[in-house]
């Protein structure tokens, strides 16, 4: 069996960094630096709320919207919006809107296979964690 990744671990799986009282926190926070969630769902909820901000700011294509997530300070950034957009099959700068289920599930799972290595959850915790954002199939 292949080891938990941080993110899975934490059930933070867009490995969301401590600074918001999110819903779905476990009472302890064991990682110094990045939140841990009683479920995943929590986790998907809370990377679909700070996309939903996003959107709200104005970042609606996957180039800015992996910036703005993962700062060339610390991330190769390029690297990051390249795999975002080949896995979601479009180009980085299509304008996505994150309301739209349709372009909202992709982008997360892509973001997760990003920050994780892969994404080995189940459709269902997803799309509850979605739900709970508000974004509906």
């Amino acid at each position: 069996m292949t080891a938990q990744t941080r993110g899975e671990r934490n059930n933070n799986p867009g490995n969301l960094r401590h600074g918001s009282n999110w819903q779905g926190l476990a009472p302890k926070q064991p990682d110094p630096d990045f939140c841990t969630f009683t479920d995943a769902k929590y986790g998907f909820r809370a990377l679909a709320k700070v996309l939903l901000v996003y959107r709200a700011k104005g970042f609606d294509t996957v180039r800015t919207i992996v910036e703005r997530w993962a700062p060339p300070n610390e991330n190769n950034t390029d690297a990051y919006v390249s795999a975002v957009a080949g896995h979601m099959g479009c180009d980085p700068d299509t304008h996505l809107d994150v309301m739209d289920y349709t372009q909202m599930y992709p982008l997360v799972c892509a973001i997760v296979r990003h920050e994780n290595g892969r994404n080995n959850y189940l459709r269902s915790t997803i799309d509850a964690g979605l739900a709970l954002a508000g974004v509906l199939p």
